[in-house]
């Protein structure tokens, strides 16, 4: 497990450092940290068409919309015969973060979903196995007979984008294939609104539940990516139930939070956020970053940087504060923490999709690196109380915005490689707290 918090050394816990007195007992030994998810499997595939290859397909261009598994298999096997194809990546939102987390952890993170039975070596299947860390855990996956899902973006002759998309069998994972073990032992079960907004019939959203219900169980924090805006602006009172009876932490961007609170200002809607989750993580385009939690009172830390003007007056008064589980707190009290874009954003924006992913990432692995070192060093004084990250609310930013960062300089929403331990284009002090 890699040390999520300053990165201008080596960044790994000193664990092997620890007291000869504190021997690891066998239970100590056999236990691990990691983060397990659920996502709709599916592979992004990118090619330059014409006109034709649009026409007969049914197409219109620059639109998006959904085809069937014999329209999708025809356009596939077209674009490969015709070499026409020029990127393959691994998609899923769920699938984007844990293959995130594991590369700047370089720990396990446990996948569950569908994967096709039968691989064909260069295809969809093929690639999104090729495009994944070795260090994700796939074992756990339900073979289908059939294929996973595929997102077309096609490029016309004049650049404009078409969508095609095809579900597959990717919302087919049954609720017997959740594993009970493998959740109990996770330090996060992570989700996405599109999992429970499938077709009549199909089993996702009860495999979704089942999985809830063995998070509960076991005390794993649940958290929540929304998606996208047009899933929460259906039915906002369905998922600020669902938040408020099923989910820790929720990670959403700015219209997303507009769409669940009906607040246009992130900070407020992350406020609002509040009374239904734990922890809130709130990115907001060229804005930057917002964070949200709680903390006990008596254990407060004030920031030493400067009180920053919003809704909420000098609201990262306690941003240098640990988050902690609205339950495990006797005095709750409500921190937040802001930071602009890192380094002012890139120079030129690769890609969008992802960003949000790639923050949520970076959270994740601070919160698993809580429990590690919980289990490896368990009198440590960070243990003293029953805190849900490793790192201050403001630490957790600054490192959620650097992720963020590495994925829109990118073209891929997933990580090529790990952060560097040194940062050339920062002063020391940047990562001081």
């Amino acid at each position: 497990m890699k040390f999520p918090g300053k990165r201008k050394s080596k960044h790994y816990f000193p664990v092997n450092a620890r007291d000869p007195l504190l021997q690891a007992t066998p239970q100590e030994q056999e236990e691990g940290s990691w983060v397990v998810g659920i996502d709709q499997t599916l592979v992004d595939i990118e090619a330059k068409v014409d006109d034709d290859f649009l026409q007969r397909y049914g197409l219109s261009a620059g639109h998006s919309l959904v085809i069937d598994d014999a329209t999708a298999e025809a356009l596939y096997n077209e674009l490969m015969r015709d070499g026409l194809i020029s990127h393959q990546f691994a998609g899923g939102t769920i699938g984007n973060t844990l293959h995130n987390y594991s590369v700047l952890a370089d720990d396990r993170s446990v996948l569950l979903g569908v994967m096709c039975n039968n691989i064909q070596i260069g295809g969809y299947a093929y690639r999104y196995l090729c495009n994944t860390s070795s260090r994700m855990d796939l074992n756990f996956l339900q073979g289908v007979d059939g294929a996973i899902g595929r997102c077309f973006t096609l490029i016309g002759e004049q650049g404009e984008r078409t969508f095609a998309i095809s579900p597959g069998l990717m919302n087919q994972l049954q609720a017997d294939s959740i594993p009970e073990e493998v959740i109990a032992g996770a330090s996060a079960l992570v989700l996405t609104s599109y999992l429970v907004r499938c077709q009549p019939g199909e089993p996702m959203p009860a495999a979704t539940l089942r999985a809830i219900e063995y998070a509960k169980k076991h005390h794993v924090p649940v958290v929540l990516t929304l998606g996208t805006k047009y899933v929460i602006q259906d039915d906002p009172q369905f998922w600020r139930d669902f938040l408020r009876d099923h989910v820790s932490i929720v990670a959403m961007n700015e219209e997303e939070a507009f769409a669940l609170t009906g607040e246009q200002d992130p900070l407020l809607a992350s406020n609002i956020a509040l009374d239904w989750v734990d922890l809130v993580l709130c990115t907001a385009g060229p804005t930057g970053l917002y964070m949200a939690g709680f903390t006990e009172d008596a254990f407060k830390r004030n920031t030493n940087h400067p009180l920053l003007p919003g809704a909420i007056a000098e609201f990262n008064q306690y941003e240098f504060s640990r988050a902690m589980r609205h339950q495990d707190c006797q005095q709750p009290l409500r921190i937040f923490s802001h930071i602009a874009p890192y380094m002012g954003g890139p120079e030129k924006i690769m890609n969008t999709n992802g960003a949000g992913d790639g923050a949520l990432a970076a959270l994740l692995h601070d919160i698993t690196a809580n429990n590690f070192h919980r289990q490896k060093v368990p009198n440590s004084s960070k243990h003293a109380r029953g805190y849900l990250t490793y790192s201050s609310l403001a630490q957790v930013c600054k490192y959620a915005n650097r992720v963020s960062y590495q994925v829109l300089n990118q073209h891929s929403p997933r990580l090529m490689r790990g952060l560097p331990e040194r940062e050339d284009s920062l002063e020391e002090s940047y990562w001081d707290r």
